[in-house]
C-alpha cells in the first residue's frame, strides 16, 4: 500500500494524533476524521486505512463498493464483528505491518441481510438468545454464564414455522420448523462457524445458513453441552445450506439480529454480493486467489417437515424426542410382522435349542454361541415391548403367543434330547446357568436396549441385537429342559428363573428404550412399564439373594486362595455349599502332610473365616 489515506473515528481523534499517526512513520498521505452520516469525497480506487468501529465501517464499505476503494483495517476497540470478519490481528503493530507490507489487494464478497451489510453473522429466532451474550465467546466464563441463562428458559422453548425460499424457482420452497438459524459468510469469521465450516473462504461467492432444529430438550441440552466444550454440536440438530441467495419467511414475524442489532420482520433475505470490495486481508483470514464457483449445497433431509413439523410448532419443545409419524408407522409395520408365528420361526427355535442342548452336554462354548446366533427370539420380544409401551393389546397378545409357541416346542425338544442322552452330570456350561443373579439381569437389560435401538434405527445392524438377546434366553431354556429331563428340580428351577428374569428384563428395557426414542407419550406408557417393572422387581428378589451369595463366595475364595498356612499353600479353592459351608481346595506342600497337620490347617481356616467349615482336601507335593 502506497500513500494511503487514514480514515478514523472522530471520537478517537486525540488517540490518533498522539499515538497512532507516529506508528506509520510518515507513510500516510493524509488523515480524515469520520462521523456517522459523513460522506467522503475521495477519488475512485483510493487506498484507505480504516480505524473505525463496526457501525462506521458499514457506512464506508457501502460507499467504497460504489467507488471501488481499497481497504485495510486496524483493530479499533469498537471493531468487534469486523475484526472477526476480516481476520484482523488484535495487535495494532501487527495489523499496520500487514497493511503496509501488502503488495496486492484481494477481492472480497459482502453479505447482505434485508439490504443491510453483515460483518459477522445473522441470528434468527431463539438462536439469538442461545448464541448471543458470549455463548460462543473464546472465554470459558462467558460461555458458562450463557449456558445457564439458556438452561433457565429451556422449558419454554418452542419451534417456529419457517419457509425457506430458494433462488432457483424450480426448487420447491421448504416448509420446516426450527428454534432459529445462524447465517455466516465464511468459516473463519466466528467461533461458531469454525466448528462446522472448514472449506469456505471469504471470496467464494457463498453464504452459509445453519438451521438449529432439535426435536427435544434432551437434544438441545446435548447441543449446549457440546458447544460449551467447543465441540461440533450441529451434527445432530441442524440443517445446512450453502447458497448465494435465500429468503426465510415467517408469517407472524421473527426477531433477528445483524451483528448484535435486534430487528424484526416477516421476511429475511440473505444474499451475497460477489467480490464487492477490494481489501488488504488480515493475517487470520482465509482467502482464495482463484476465481472459484463452488456449487450450492442443501443438506435439509433431517429438518422436520409434514406432520413432524406440525407437532413441533403446536407445543413446547418436548423433553424427550417424539418419533415422527412416518418413523412410527414404518416401525409398527415391522413389529406387527415380527409378532406373527411362522414355520421358519418355529424351525429355527427348535434347531437352535437342540444345538444349544448338545453344546451344553459337550461343555462346548463355541457350539452354544452358534445356537445363540441361530435363535430368532429377538423379533417377537421387541414387538412385545412396543405392545406393552403403547397399550396395544393385539400386538402384545400376538407377541406373547409367538414367544410361547417358540419356547414350548423348543423346551420339549431339550427335554426329549436329555432323556435319550446317557449323560447326567452337570458341567461348567450347565452350572453357569443354574445360579442366576443380578448380573444376569444386567445382561438382559443391555440386550433389550440393543434390540429396541436396532429396530428404531435402520442404520444399526439388527443381527447384532439378535445375538445379544439370544445370549440371554436360549441357553437357560435348554438348561431348564435338561433339568426336567434329569428330574433335578434345582437345575430346572434355577435355569427357568433365569429364563423368566431375562425375558422380563429385555421387555422392560426395550419398552423404556422405545419411550426414550419418542415412540410413545409417557402418560400412555406408564401403566404397562409399571406392571413389567413390578414383575421384574419380584423376580429380582431371588436374584438378589443369588448375587449376595456370589459376593460371599468371592470373599471366601479371595481370603483362602494363595494363603500360606502351616508351611503349605492353598490353591484351587471352590465353594461347594454355603450352609453348612463346604469348601474344596488343594493343599500344596514340600513334604507329606499328616492328619494332625490337616486338622491344624482346618482350625486356621475356621479362625480366618470366623465360622465352621467342612473341607474336601486334595494334597499336592511339590518336588
Amino acid at each position: 500500500m502506497k500513500n494511503p489515506v487514514l480514515i478514523y473515528d472522530s471520537a478517537k481523534s486525540d488517540y490518533v494524533k498522539d499515538n497512532l499517526m507516529a506508528l506509520f512513520e510518515g507513510k500516510v498521505q493524509e488523515s480524515v476524521a469520520l462521523k456517522p452520516g459523513d460522506v467522503l469525497s475521495l477519488p475512485s480506487g483510493a487506498e484507505l486505512i480504516l480505524y473505525l468501529n463496526d457501525a462506521l465501517l458499514k457506512e464506508i464499505l457501502q460507499m467504497g463498493f460504489e467507488k471501488s476503494w481499497v481497504f485495510g483495517l486496524l483493530p479499533h476497540p469498537g471493531l468487534i464483528h469486523g475484526r472477526k470478519q476480516f481476520g484482523i490481528s488484535d495487535d495494532l503493530n501487527e495489523a499496520i505491518h500487514d497493511i503496509m507490507s501488502a503488495t496486492k489487494s484481494q477481492p472480497m464478497d459482502l453479505m447482505y441481510c434485508n439490504e443491510h451489510i453483515v460483518l459477522n453473522m445473522v441470528l434468527l429466532g431463539e438462536t439469538t438468545s442461545i448464541t448471543s451474550g458470549g455463548f460462543y465467546a473464546n472465554k470459558r466464563f462467558a460461555r458458562f454464564s450463557s449456558f445457564f441463562n439458556v438452561v433457565r428458559k429451556i422449558g419454554s422453548l418452542q419451534s417456529k414455522p419457517f419457509t425457506l425460499v430458494y433462488r432457483d424457482k424450480d426448487k420447491k420452497p421448504l416448509q420446516t420448523s426450527a428454534l432459529g438459524m445462524v447465517a455466516v459468510q465464511h468459516g473463519k469469521n466466528s467461533l461458531l462457524s469454525r466448528k462446522i465450516l472448514d472449506d469456505s473462504v471469504v471470496n467464494d461467492g457463498m453464504l452459509h445458513l445453519i438451521v438449529l432444529s432439535p426435536r427435544s430438550v434432551s437434544e438441545l441440552l446435548n447441543f449446549l453441552f457440546k458447544s460449551f466444550f467447543n465441540r461440533n454440536p450441529f451434527q445432530i440438530v441442524a440443517g445446512y445450506i450453502k447458497t448465494r441467495w435465500i429468503k426465510i419467511e415467517n408469517k407472524s414475524g421473527v426477531e433477528f439480529t445483524i451483528d448484535g442489532n435486534l430487528l424484526s420482520s416477516k421476511e429475511v433475505i440473505l444474499s451475497i454480493q460477489s467480490r464487492a470490495i477490494s481489501f488488504f486481508p488480515g493475517r487470520h483470514l482465509k482467502m482464495s486467489n482463484d476465481l472459484i464457483s463452488p456449487k450450492e449445497s442443501f443438506r435439509t433431509r433431517e429438518l422436520p417437515v409434514g406432520e413432524t413439523r406440525s407437532e413441533l410448532i403446536s407445543r413446547k419443545l418436548p423433553w424427550i424426542r417424539h418419533a415422527s409419524t412416518e418413523e412410527f408407522k414404518d416401525l409398527l409395520t415391522v413389529l406387527r410382522e415380527n409378532a406373527t408365528t411362522s414355520s421358519s420361526y418355529l424351525t429355527l427355535m427348535v434347531l437352535s435349542t437342540l444345538l444349544a442342548t448338545l453344546g451344553l452336554f459337550a461343555n462346548s462354548t463355541p457350539v452354544v454361541i452358534g445356537a445363540m446366533i441361530l435363535a430368532p427370539l429377538m423379533a417377537p420380544i421387541i414387538s412385545l415391548s412396543m405392545g406393552i409401551l403403547r397399550q396395544d393389546r393385539k400386538l402384545s397378545f400376538d407377541s406373547l403367543m409367538t414367544i410361547a409357541y417358540g419356547l414350548l416346542p423348543a423346551f420339549f425338544c431339550a427335554y426329549v434330547l436329555t432323556l435319550v442322552t446317557p449323560l447326567n452330570t452337570a458341567n461348567s456350561e450347565i452350572l453357569a446357568r443354574v445360579k442366576p443373579n443380578l448380573l444376569d439381569l444386567g445382561v438382559a437389560v443391555v440386550s433389550g436396549i440393543a434390540g429396541a435401538y436396532a429396530h428404531a434405527r435402520e442404520e444399526v445392524a439388527k443381527t447384532l441385537a439378535g445375538v445379544a438377546i439370544a445370549v440371554a434366553l436360549v441357553p437357560p431354556l435348554a438348561v431348564s429342559g435338561i433339568g426336567l429331563g434329569w428330574g433335578d428340580f434345582s437345575v430346572f428351577s434355577g435355569a427357568f428363573l433365569l429364563l423368566l428374569t431375562n425375558l422380563a428384563g429385555i421387555v422392560l428395557a426395550g419398552a423404556v428404550t422405545f419411550l426414550l426414542l419418542g415412540f410413545s407419550a409417557f402418560k400412555l406408557a406408564r401403566r404397562g412399564i409399571f406392571l413389567v417393572f413390578i414383575f421384574v422387581a419380584l423376580l429380582s428378589l431371588p436374584l438378589g439373594f443369588g448375587f449376595s451369595r456370589m459376593v460371599k463366595e468371592h470373599k471366601i475364595i479371595t481370603a483362602l486362595d494363595g494363603w500360606e498356612a502351616e508351611g503349605t499353600m492353598l490353591r484351587e479353592v471352590k465353594i461347594n455349599r454355603m450352609d453348612p459351608l463346604v469348601i474344596s481346595l488343594k493343599i500344596v506342600s514340600d513334604k507329606p502332610i499328616y492328619e494332625e497337620e490337616l486338622d491344624d490347617i482346618k482350625n486356621l481356616i475356621e479362625k480366618r473365616l470366623g465360622r465352621d467349615v467342612e473341607l474336601e482336601i486334595t494334597v499336592g507335593i511339590r518336588r
